[in-house]
């Protein structure tokens, strides 16, 4: 194995990991480098489906297309996705293993330990660079025996760690200095440099606070990092940001209404929208009533029926049929197509106590959920526009009705999804749809525009390396890699 590693850690959660390792990714790889990314142990609900027929997290499919490589497994080799408040479902290099309450998977995690370094040495094979990203806060000495995600493989690895803090929150001199003092000696050696991320303002009134850093630490601070604006087009992974990518109305525009389910689930699927001029879309919360809206879009969900009964909860379900009375239209998503029939049903309790929930009843198709994980790219065309859609399948169950007849897409000349006799409430399992430009211009009944949204990310992640480049000393944060 050649390859040389660095590990980012952070302090906390949603410090900035995710976006350094993107853009430290595209700025190794216009340095000519082979670069790749990896996150061994992942939790979300956001995922995407790679080359060899498995998923991981958005954020290290967003990290491979930074490195300019196709995703595959090895690059977060154990995934969680949470369907329940204490309890997830576990996928291991891509493929759902188990579902299992947080007890459980803590005590047994460290079992996949073999699994997560051979994914490792795997992908030191085909690279210069390997830029792995921990979880959470590297400090949680509660959760450090059996870890697989932070410093027990970063100890299995013996990987240097660059250790990163964001002073938009304030107290990062703590959080760095602290970490330090709480963590375990041996883990603490392993830190070979700090960052102070997100920074807003004169960078000299710093000048001190990373000298203090680098005293109490005995390792150099880098940084600070200025606030890179532009991350927040970019594909999130943590539905922590949801409520920031809500977007206000605005006369004139297209108004798109989400519901903003509990177990929400590749929630991505909006941002090819909300970028777009001309459309706003908004996230609703629990308690608040669905406004008028041209369009709603229930997503997808990693729990059907609980997500569906707490939709009837918030009173969704009435603003839904009223909408739909109205002449407006209706979107589902994957768990969003399947609620929108006349039942699901879960006969093996795959996402909870088995049993049959009752649709909404706008599409007559009918679902059960079954073990099996359908999980594949997919090229499409779409019934409504005749545009072609590139995107991908990642659900469990099966959907069936009269509705069928009605196809939302084409995949390969077969029918996919449903739509009703009215053509204003349509289901699709079709993850993606909306990055095709030209369908989702024509879908949403606007003029075609300038926004190319492939080619937007792109452009983000070359900035974003330029953005680091003139903020950080790379060479020496290659020369920290080993």
């Amino acid at each position: 194995m050649t390859a040389r590693s660095l590990m980012v850690m952070g302090t906390g959660s949603d410090v900035g990991k995710s976006v350094l390792v993107a853009g430290l990714c595209r700025a190794f790889a216009n340095r000519g480098l082979r670069v790749a990314p990896m996150k061994p142990q992942n939790m979300s609900n956001n995922a995407a489906v790679t080359v060899d027929g498995g998923e991981i997290g958005r954020a290290q499919a967003l990290q491979a297309r930074a490195a300019r490589r196709d995703p595959i497994t090895a690059m977060n080799p154990v995934l969680l996705k949470p369907e329940q408040e204490t309890g997830a479902q576990v996928v291991v290099r891509g493929q759902r293993v188990a579902s299992m309450p947080a007890r459980e998977y803590w005590a047994r995690r460290g079992e996949y330990l073999p699994e997560v370094m051979a994914a490792y040495h795997e992908l030191a094979e085909t690279a210069d660079l390997i830029l792995v990203e921990g979880a959470g806060s590297a400090s949680e000495v509660n959760l450090r025996a059996n870890d697989i995600a932070n410093f027990g493989f970063a100890r299995a690895a013996n990987l240097p760690v660059l250790l990163v803090g964001d002073i938009e929150r304030g107290g990062v001199i703590a959080a760095l200095v602290g970490t330090f003092s709480v963590i375990d000696p041996e883990d603490a050696a392993l830190i070979a440099a700090t960052l102070v991320n997100k920074f807003r303002g004169d960078p000299a009134l710093f000048v001190e606070g990373r000298a203090f850093i680098a005293h109490r630490t005995g390792v150099p601070c880098l940084g600070p990092v200025p606030y890179f604006a532009e991350a927040r087009d970019l594909p999130a992974e943590d539905v922590l940001a949801l409520s920031a990518l809500s977007t206000r109305p605005e006369p004139g525009q297209v108004r798109i209404v989400v519901p903003r389910l509990p177990r929400i689930a590749n929630f991505d699927d909006l941002d090819p929208l909300r970028l777009e001029p001309g459309v706003s879309v908004e996230i609703v919360n629990h308690g608040q009533a669905l406004p008028e809206a041209d369009l709603i879009v229930l997503p997808g969900s990693k729990a059907t029926r609980a997500d569906l009964a707490a939709l009837r909860e918030a009173g969704w379900d009435i603003d839904i049929l009223a909408h739909h009375r109205r002449g407006g239209r209706v979107l589902g998503i994957c768990g969003g197509y399947q609620m929108l029939g006349r039942s699901v049903a879960d006969p093996e309790g795959l996402e909870g106590a088995p049993g049959t929930s009752a649709g909404l009843g706008l599409l007559d198709v009918t679902t059960t959920l079954g073990p099996t994980k359908q999980l594949r790219l997919e090229a499409a065309r779409s019934s409504l526009t005749g545009d072609p859609l590139t995107g991908y399948h990642m659900h469990m169950g099966e959907t069936d009705g009269a509705d069928r007849a009605r196809p939302f897409a084409r995949v390969a000349g077969e029918p996919e999804g449903a739509l009703s006799p009215d053509g204003r409430v349509m289901g699709t399992y079709l993850h993606g749809l909306f990055a095709a430009d030209a369908f989702r211009r024509r879908f949403i009944g606007l003029p075609p525009g300038d926004l190319n949204y492939d080619a937007h990310i792109d452009a983000i992640l070359d900035r974003l390396a330029d953005h680091l480049e003139a903020h950080l000393d790379l060479d020496h944060l290659l020369g920290m890699a080993r």
